[in-house]
């Protein structure tokens, strides 16, 4: 126990300390901090992006692998552990954390983008449409929730069935032993906290610039950097107040009505909009998606423009493995009592699924009228403001205002639900892996985060957020390689004691 009370108090301090150079490194020296991300963004892609690359392809073949294999019905926990929510509640929490803000964000701007200025080919023609939407589902499909089934599993089982603090460097004991109680595990546990701080301020930098994106579009309110301080402002009240009502509540009742309006959005979309068509974008896109999808894992162009890569699908893994951290300790968290084959499946088939029905019917319905109907004024329109994206595409469709309303709900939901998870798991972090953290450390990273969003929000906007997470997700991709080597340690070990 005193182990833990010195790690945890260490770990808090030292993770603390870092953010804090790093706010006032935004503030004071805000020119010098965005040449410094550009030049790690530049070095990262430049040399280490085949890390990314082939890190992350390796999760995806690690997970399928691991939902066939001999250890699918290890269960997490005891073997008369039930799980603590509803199967309904899991998905939408574990959907909420991984995805939330980032689906609405880019459902209508990724796809039209693509169409706009496609990897290859000529844009504005029908293969430009079939290549946006395949990169849409190969950005948000298989590889980012591989990432978190990884992760989530590790911490889960470790948590449950070796009965070890929730911490990232729990992870490790098969390799580390008692060794991630000292200076080792402490280092792995700050670097996880360091980078789930950039990549959920990332998302709440990405978050702010889409609320008040909406704010202006249904109210009229200006669309300006300060009305983006005083949305993250806002949003830190509200979620510090949700985070007194615990996990039971607070975020599984958010959670739920994401999820709800996010289905009411979709099928208003469907009723109003090119239904037979959605549909056969969403068959047309998974064949080409499966089809191409080790070409496109592996792609790297080395003997071309490397631009498109660099700022799409790299930037993608980078922002997925900082939020690694964060999303799969969540995921443990609420993940007690379920199989390994029924997590994977949970967590890497069904999430892949919803997301590539969502992008159909947004990414879909957003070429449908861009291609079809001649609205080039659409994609122009998103061109120039991604962060209004889904709100002008609303503007195109019958019902128009109660779609706006619902966006904008949507959003702000899902904004407040990932900050508070995101407090949450930081507080079990920095607490020495307690699953209950107090509210005292969950209130100090919730107000540490929305500085981080808003520093870098000043310090450049959407470039200085990208380039961030990128330097800050690097040296995780590596930490996570070892992570499931480590695991299938602890698989290897739980199946030859049950065996005895």
């Amino acid at each position: 126990m005193d182990r833990n009370i010195y790690k945890e108090n260490s770990v808090f301090i030292i993770s603390l300390l870092l953010t804090l150079i790093f706010i006032i490194w935004g503030v004071f020296f805000t020119e010098n901090l965005t040449k410094v991300t550009n030049a790690v963004y530049n070095a990262s892609i430049d040399y280490l992006g085949w890390v990314y690359l082939g890190a992350t392809l390796f999760f995806v073949i690690f997970s399928i692998y691991l939902l066939f294999s001999k250890y699918g019905n290890i269960r997490l926990g005891r073997k008369t552990d039930k799980p603590d929510f509803s199967t309904g509640s899991w998905l939408a929490m574990l959907f909420g954390a991984g995805m939330g803000i980032g689906i609405v964000y880019w459902s209508v701007a990724e796809p039209v983008t693509h169409f706009t200025a496609p990897p290859y080919g000529k844009s504005y023609t029908i293969e430009a449409a079939n290549t946006a939407m395949k990169y849409t589902f190969f950005h948000w499909g298989l590889h980012p929730w591989a990432i978190y089934t990884v992760i989530g599993l590790a911490l889960a089982f470790f948590q449950y069935n070796k009965r070890l603090p929730a911490a990232i460097s729990s992870a490790f004991h098969p390799i580390l032993g008692d060794r991630i109680y000292g200076p080792i595990g402490k280092t792995i546990d700050i670097l996880s906290i360091f980078a789930t701080v950039f990549g959920i301020a990332t998302s709440l930098g990405l978050g702010a610039m889409q609320v008040t994106a909406g704010m202006h579009d249904i109210f009229g309110i200006p669309n300006t950097l300060f009305i983006q301080l005083v949305v993250i402002v806002v949003a830190t009240v509200l979620f510090i107040i949700s985070i007194n009502t615990g996990l039971e509540r607070g975020i599984k009742y958010l959670s739920n009505a994401a999820i709800i309006l996010s289905v009411a959005i979709m099928l208003l979309i469907l009723l109003v909009g090119p239904a037979i068509t959605v549909i056969q974008v969403f068959f047309n896109t998974m064949g080409l998606y499966i089809g191409d999808f080790v070409e496109m894992s592996l792609r790297l162009n080395p003997f071309g423009e490397k631009e498109w890569i660099a700022s799409w699908t790299l930037f993608y893994w980078a922002w997925w493995i900082a939020w690694a951290p964060f999303v799969g300790m969540f995921i443990a968290r609420v993940s007690k009592g379920r199989t390994v084959k029924e997590f994977v499946f949970g967590v890497l088939i069904v999430p892949t699924l919803g997301t590539c029905l969502w992008m159909s019917v947004f990414g879909g319905s957003a070429l449908e009228l861009v291609q079809n109907k001649e609205n080039h004024d659409l994609a122009k329109h998103i061109a120039e403001n991604v962060s209004l994206s889904i709100f002008t595409f609303f503007d195109y469709l019958p019902l128009s205002s109660l779609l706006s309303i619902l966006g904008f709900s949507v959003v702000a939901i899902y904004y407040i639900t990932v900050a508070d998870t995101a407090t949450f798991v930081l507080g079990m972090l920095s607490e020495g892996g307690t699953l209950n953290p107090s509210n005292k450390i969950k209130m100090t990273w919730g107000v540490i985060q929305s500085a981080v969003a808003a520093v870098l929000l000043l310090a450049g906007g959407l470039n200085v957020l990208q380039t961030a997470s990128i330097a800050a997700a690097l040296p995780f991709a590596i930490i996570m390689l070892l992570m499931c080597y480590s695991l299938l340690r602890g698989f290897k070990n739980e199946v030859e004691v049950k065996r005895k």
